[in-house]
C-alpha cells in the first residue's frame, strides 16, 4: 500500500510544484518558500523537485512566469473572450477572475515585487497585459484619453484586489454586482 502511494506521488508535475510554490508564497512570503517545505506539502521526496527545476532561484523565476501566464495571459490571450463584443468581454473577464479565483496570489506577488527586481518586472508585465487588454475593450466602446485611462485603471485595480480587500462579500453577491459595475464603467 505505501509503495503505491509513494509511486503515485513521484509523478508530481511542474504545475503542481508551481501551484504549491504560489500557495507557500501566499501563506508566508518568499523567504519561507523552501524546496523542503514544498516537497513536504506535496508529499514527495525533495529529489523530485530537481526533475523540474535546477535550484530554488530557477523555481522562483519560473513561478513568476507561471503566475503571469496562469493569472493574466489565460484571459488576455483567450480566443473565446477576445471574440466577444467589448462590454461582454469585460463582463466575461470579471466573471472568469471571480470563478477561477485568479487574484488569490495577487497580494503575495505584489509584496514580493516590493523587494525583488525580477518579481517587480513580472508585476509590471502583468499590469501592462491587463491594462492593454481592458483598455482595448474600453477604446472599442468609444472612450479616449483620460476617460479611457481612468476606466481601464478602475477595472484592473478593482478586479485585481476586490477579493483580498472585501473578504466578507459573498461569491454570489460579487457575481451579482459584476454586470452593474460594468454598466457604471461603460456608461457615458
Amino acid at each position: 500500500m505505501s509503495k503505491q502511494r509513494g509511486r503515485g506521488r513521484r509523478g508530481v508535475s511542474k504545475a503542481e510544484w508551481l501551484e504549491a510554490g504560489l500557495r507557500a508564497l501566499s501563506e508566508g512570503g518568499v523567504a519561507t518558500l523552501t524546496v523542503e517545505g514544498l516537497a513536504k506539502s506535496l508529499g514527495i521526496a525533495k529529489a523530485g523537485f530537481y526533475w523540474h527545476f535546477r535550484n530554488r532561484d530557477d523555481l522562483l523565476r519560473q513561478l513568476l512566469d507561471y503566475w503571469t501566464h496562469e493569472i493574466t495571459e489565460v484571459i488576455t490571450s483567450n480566443p473565446e473572450i477576445l471574440a466577444l463584443k467589448p462590454k461582454n468581454r469585460l463582463i466575461r473577464t470579471a466573471e472568469t477572475i471571480l470563478d477561477y479565483e485568479l487574484t488569490r496570489y495577487e497580494i503575495a506577488i505584489r509584496q514580493w515585487a516590493l523587494q525583488d527586481a525580477g518579481a517587480a518586472r513580472a508585476v509590471k508585465k502583468a499590469n501592462r497585459l491587463r491594462l492593454d487588454f481592458i483598455g482595448t475593450a474600453f477604446s472599442e466602446l468609444g472612450f479616449k484619453g483620460e476617460e479611457l485611462e481612468m476606466r481601464t485603471m478602475l477595472f484592473v485595480c478593482y478586479h485585481s484586489l476586490e477579493c483580498s480587500m472585501f473578504r466578507e462579500i459573498s461569491r454570489k453577491r460579487r457575481r451579482d454586482q459584476i454586470t452593474k459595475r460594468i454598466e457604471l464603467l461603460v456608461s457615458k
